[in-house]
C-alpha cells in the first residue's frame, strides 16, 4: 500500500473513533439530556459530569481515552507490515490527531463535540502509556486547586508535544527515530486550542465556568453573603 493511501485510511480511522459521541450517548440513555444544549454544549467528560453525575462524567473521560487509543492501536496493527518502517509513526499520529477532530466535530452529532483532551491523552497514552498517570494528576490538580477544566486541558494539549520531545531529545526508542509523535502533538494541541476559544476568552474576562471544591467553596461563600445581606 503506498504511503499517502495509508496515511489517508489512518484520518479516516481516527477520525471514526473519535466521532462516537460517547458522553452524548450515556447522557442521553440515563436522563434524556442532549448535552449539546446543556452547560457548554460539549459532549466531553467535564460538561457530562455535570449534567449526568460523577459515574457518567467518570465513563465518559476513559472512553474518550480509549476510543482514540483504539484508532492508534488498529493503525498499527492493520499498517505494521505493510507500508515501511519510518512511515508507520506518521500512521499512528495521523490517527491520533483525527481522533481529536472526530471527537470535536462529530458528524453522527451534528458536527459537535468536545475539546478534545480525552483523546489526546488516549491516542499519546497508546503510544506512551505514561502520559495517561501524568493526565490523571494534572487533571485532579487542576481542578482541585484552580478548579477551572480548560486550564487542564490546555496544560495537557501542552503536556504531550513536551513529553514526546523529551523521548526524542532523551534517545529514548522507538521514539528517537521520527519527529511524527512531536508534530502530532503540536497539531493536537493547535485543535485543542482553537476548540477552547470561548473558554480562552472568558478566562481573560475572569468568568470562565469553575468545577469541583472550588466551584463548592464560591457557592458556599456567595450562599453566605447573600444571607448577611438580607439580614
Amino acid at each position: 500500500m503506498s504511503v499517502s493511501a495509508s496515511l489517508v485510511m489512518s484520518s479516516l480511522i481516527g477520525y471514526l473513533f473519535g466521532a462516537i459521541p460517547v458522553g452524548y450517548l450515556l447522557v442521553k440513555a440515563k436522563s434524556g439530556i442532549d448535552l449539546r444544549q446543556f452547560g457548554s454544549g460539549r459532549t466531553g467528560g467535564t460538561n457530562a459530569f455535570r449534567a449526568g453525575g460523577l459515574a457518567v462524567g467518570v465513563a465518559t473521560s476513559v472512553f474518550d481515552v480509549l476510543k482514540a487509543a483504539c484508532a492508534v492501536w488498529s493503525v498499527q496493527a492493520i499498517f505494521g507490515d505493510t507500508i515501511a518502517a519510518k512511515w508507520l509513526p506518521w500512521a499512528a499520529a495521523t490517527a491520533g490527531v483525527f481522533s481529536i477532530v472526530g471527537h470535536n466535530w462529530s458528524a453522527f452529532i451534528g458536527w459537535r463535540g468536545g475539546a478534545g483532551t480525552g483523546p489526546n491523552v488516549g491516542w499519546a497514552g497508546a503510544l506512551w502509556f505514561p502520559i495517561v498517570p501524568i493526565a490523571i494528576v494534572t487533571v485532579v490538580v487542576v481542578l482541585l486547586g484552580i478548579g477551572i477544566a480548560s486550564i487542564a486541558s490546555l496544560a495537557m494539549a501542552a503536556a504531550v508535544p513536551i513529553s514526546f520531545l523529551v523521548l526524542y531529545v532523551a534517545g529514548i526508542k522507538p521514539f528517537d527515530s521520527s519527529v511524527a509523535y512531536i508534530v502530532g502533538g503540536l497539531i493536537s494541541a493547535g485543535i485543542i486550542v482553537w476548540s477552547l476559544r470561548p473558554n480562552l476568552r472568558r478566562l481573560i474576562a475572569g468568568n470562565e465556568r469553575l468545577v469541583g471544591p472550588r466551584a463548592r467553596r464560591n457557592a458556599n461563600n456567595q450562599s453566605v453573603t447573600d444571607q448577611e445581606t438580607a439580614e
